[in-house]
Order: structure tokens, then sequence, then C-alpha cells
């Protein structure tokens, strides 16, 4: 099983982006699924949570920016950050629990997100 995130890039503060992460491999079905954040210097950070069903966490900073969404069909997490600004800069993470034989919980690699003027 694997989750290889994309979408990452170098913007300017207000703009938006779209991270999208892919599962792929042998599982039934996914659980869970998470947009994490590491800035430069920083812990990693839970950005987004989306449960199978649809119901969404945010992290108080992009609550109202940033809209965490999913396809169960196509096994693909969305993140959709709007009015980017400097502190969102970081290497984002897709998560998630998938369930094959045991219920797993997997990471892909980071995307890079850099907002500057």
């Amino acid at each position: 099983v694997q989750l290889q995130a994309s979408g990452g890039g170098l913007v300017q503060p207000g703009v938006s982006l779209r991270l999208s992460c892919a599962a792929s491999g042998s599982f039934f079905s996914i659980n869970d699924m998470r947009w994490y954040r590491q800035a430069p210097g920083k812990e990693r950070e839970l950005v987004a949570s989306i449960t199978r069903a649809g119901n969404t966490i945010y992290v108080d900073s992009v609550k109202g920016r940033f809209t965490i969404s999913r396809d169960n069909a196509m096994n693909m997490l969305y993140l959709l950050m709007n009015n980017l600004q400097p502190e969102d800069t970081a290497v984002y993470y897709c998560n998630a629990d998938i369930r094959g034989s045991l219920i797993m919980n997997y990471w892909g690699k980071g995307t890079h997100v850099t907002v500057s003027s």
C-alpha cells in the first residue's frame, strides 16, 4: 500500500492550491484520512482529518481557509487551501488508516508548499 501526495509548489500569499493524495495497492477500504504538515524547525502537526463518512476536523489556524475532502471510489484525498499565508509554508503529508488483513496506518511522502512574495 502506498500514499502519494502531489500538488505542492511555490505560490504568493493569498492564492490557492489543491493538494491530492492517491492511495494505491491491495486493500479493502480506507478509514480516516488526514493531512499533516511540518514547517521548518517545527514539529509535525495535524492540519485536517476526514472520516470515511465525511466528518471533518481542522486545526484552528486553517479553519475557514482549508477544506479537506475525499473520493472513496477513487481512493483519493484532497486539501483545498485558500488564502495561503507565509505561515502555511511546510511539507504536507497525507496519512490514512487502511484496512487490509489488519488496519494499519500509512504515511505518504511529503509535498512542499512554499508561500512567499
